[in-house]
């Protein structure tokens, strides 16, 4: 458990949402995956967001992504505030899920909208999950808004503002640049609104935002983490002149290769990243020597 008493401060600065090394054979690499948590607690981030998109969740098995989350959670230094995806298809499952994340020992539950029947997921629908979801679970609830994951399923103002005044309902994660600046709006005492993208963090915590969940931060934790507290203390034009790189670099990372382009800044920093589990493709070699000369003519790689 984190030293961070309020969710305010738990949702604030930058987070890494956590990515899952492979081995070569497909199988979890436990040990990578602590050593990449250990080399990042002494980063400057807030925390580590374990079981989300960059942590190819929806490849993990149950025992696997508890294993995952135990892992992050057993090499976390003390500081750090520890985020666990909990999403699933049902609200039965993601109440399962949640109580078990909880037990491991995240202090904080996201979910992302079900989507399977994406025709059917009207704000009403998504309402009585978040609210069946957040009054069953022991720990309090983000919303993950991230419809280029979930078949266009996308959480707007209006359904922000239904489920916001819940005490258990604390702030959302929002992936979509489409969306993010209405879903601000939706920001109060209790509610917070965080980036899913490096591409508009600075943007976000100008408007009222509070901190990002950022893939970058894989690779480059000091760097996010830098930029977060360039800005909190004052010193816009540097954070601005930081940001402008780390947005172009962004661009070339996760928004040309996905995943596995993240995966591969990481190996290439030092961390390890490796493969995205099958049927994915890692980056070829072309696409990998192309990725290095990125990262280097960034001047991020020490």
């Amino acid at each position: 458990m984190s030293n961070r008493t309020s969710i305010r401060d738990k949702l604030t600065g930058v987070f890494a949402p956590i990515c899952t090394p492979f081995g070569p054979d497909d199988e979890v690499d436990y040990a990578a995956l602590a050593d990449n948590i250990r080399k990042m607690n002494a980063s400057g981030l807030t925390g580590h967001f374990s079981l989300g998109t960059n942590g190819e969740y929806k490849t993990l098995s149950e025992s696997e992504s508890l294993k995952v989350l135990e892992t992050v959670v057993k090499n976390a230094s003390d500081d750090m505030v520890i985020m666990a995806g909990s999403g699933a298809e049902s609200t039965r499952l993601t109440i399962e899920i949640t109580k078990a994340v909880a037990d491991v020992g995240a202090e904080l539950a996201s979910i992302l909208m079900p989507h399977f029947f994406a025709k059917r997921m009207t704000d009403d629908v998504m309402a009585s999950y978040i609210l069946d979801v957040a009054d069953a679970s022991p720990i309090p609830v983000v919303l993950y808004n991230n419809p280029s994951v979930a078949a266009g399923v996308t959480m707007r103002r209006a359904l922000m503002e239904r489920v916001a005044e819940h005490p258990n309902v604390v702030g959302v994660k929002d992936s979509s640049k489409e969306t993010y600046q209405e879903n601000l709006a939706a920001a109060g005492d209790n509610f917070f609104v965080m980036a899913g993208s490096a591409g508009y963090f600075l943007d976000l915590l100008k408007q009222g935002g509070t901190g990002g969940i950022l893939s970058l931060a894989n690779a480059f934790p000091s760097v996010c983490a830098e930029m977060y507290q360039l800005y909190s203390s004052g010193k816009i034009d540097e954070a601005e002149a930081l940001n402008a790189r780390l947005v172009t670099l962004n661009k070339q990372v996760s928004g040309t290769f996905g995943v596995a382009g993240v995966k591969a800044a990481m190996d290439i920093a030092g961390f390890v990243g490796g493969s995205p589990r099958k049927p994915l493709f890692g980056l070829s070699d072309q696409e990998r020597a192309d990725l290095r000369a990125v990262l280097e003519d960034s001047g991020f790689l020490s």
